[in-house]
C-alpha cells in the first residue's frame, strides 16, 4: 500500500530532513508513527497524502505517485491534520459540499458517529469548541472509508471521555482493506489500537515492528533496583523502576512510551 525507496527531502534553504528514507506498510493496520519534535513526522504524512513532494526517491501510495495528485488517489486517501479551519456553514452544507468526493462515503457510519460524539448535524461548524471540531472532522474522516486514514495528533484537544470513544469508535469502524497512521506524542491515548510502531530520527527510521513482535522479544515490568540487573533499558518511577526485560516467554502489556525513550535514548533495540 505504501512503499517508499531512498526518499529524499528537504526545505528550502534548510539541510535535509529525510535522507534514503525507506518505509513499507501494508493494509490492515494501525499504524503508530512516533517521533521527536523535529523528527519530521508531520512531514512525511504530507509527502504521504501529495501535500509535499520528495527531491529525490521512489514513492508509491496506493500504486498511485503522491505528487501527481489524480481524482482516484485523492478520493481514496484522507489526512485529519493537527491544525484545520471550517467554513461558517452547518455540518449538513459541509457534507453536501464534500461528501461527493469520495466514493465511497458511509452516511450510515457517520450518523452514528456523531451520535456516540453528541454532535447534532444542524451545527454551525465555527460555533463549536475545538474539541467538538476535530470529533467532527475524525467522524468525517472514519465516513469517508478511505483506504488510507492519516491521523496527526488526533487526541489532541479532546477530553477524556472523547478519548475514550475515539479509540471505540476507530477499532470498530475499520476494516482490513485500510490503513490507518496515526502520528502522536499522546501515546498512552493510542497505545491500545496500535499493532505497528515506526519511529522516526535524524531523517531514518530507526525502528518499526509490529505489536506482536514486540511482545515476543520483550517484558515490560515494573520492580526495584535490585531488578535493574539484566535489564536493557529502565527509568525511575515512583515506588521503583519501570524496565524493560528480555522476553521470558511470559506476555506483558507493551509500554510504547517506555519502549520510545529506550530507542531514542538508550542502546541499539532491534
Amino acid at each position: 500500500m505504501i512503499q517508499s525507496k531512498d526518499l529524499n527531502f528537504a526545505y528550502p534553504r534548510q539541510q535535509a530532513l529525510f535522507s534514503n528514507l525507506t518505509v513499507h506498510l501494508e493494509a490492515g493496520s494501525i499504524t503508530g508513527l512516533l517521533g521527536k519534535n523535529g523528527a519530521g513526522k508531520t512531514s512525511l504524512l504530507k509527502l504521504l497524502t501529495g501535500l509535499l513532494y520528495p527531491q529525490s526517491g521512489e514513492l508509491s501510495v496506493l500504486n498511485h505517485n503522491p505528487r501527481k495528485r489524480e481524482v482516484t488517489f485523492l478520493s481514496d486517501i484522507f489526512l485529519v491534520p493537527e491544525e484545520f479551519f471550517f467554513p461558517p456553514i452547518s455540518i449538513n452544507d459541509y457534507l453536501k459540499a464534500y461528501t461527493p468526493f469520495y466514493p465511497k462515503f458511509d452516511y450510515e457510519l457517520l450518523h452514528n458517529t456523531l451520535k456516540e460524539f453528541d454532535i447534532n448535524a444542524t451545527n454551525n461548524l465555527q460555533r463549536l469548541s475545538h474539541g467538538q471540531k476535530k470529533k467532527f472532522l475524525i467522524a468525517f474522516a472514519l465516513a469517508t472509508r478511505c483506504r488510507l486514514l492519516v491521523l496527526d495528533e488526533p487526541t489532541n484537544g479532546l477530553d477524556i471521555p472523547s478519548k475514550s470513544l475515539f479509540r471505540k469508535i476507530l477499532a470498530g469502524s475499520l476494516d482490513e482493506n485500510q490503513l490507518v497512521i496515526i502520528s502522536t506524542h499522546q501515546v498512552k491515548d493510542v497505545e491500545n489500537l496500535i499493532d505497528k510502531i515506526i519511529i522516526l530520527d535524524n531523517g531514518k527510521v530507526i525502528f518499526q515492528q509490529s505489536i506482536v513482535d514486540i511482545s515476543k522479544k520483550f517484558c515490560f515490568i515494573s520492580g526495584t533496583s535490585n531488578d535493574i540487573e539484566g535489564a536493557i533499558y529502565s527509568e525511575a518511577v515512583p515506588g521503583g523502576y519501570r524496565m524493560i526485560m528480555p522476553s521470558n516467554n511470559a506476555e506483558t502489556e507493551i509500554d510504547i512510551e517506555l519502549l520510545f525513550n529506550a530507542i531514542i535514548k538508550g542502546p541499539k533495540i532491534e
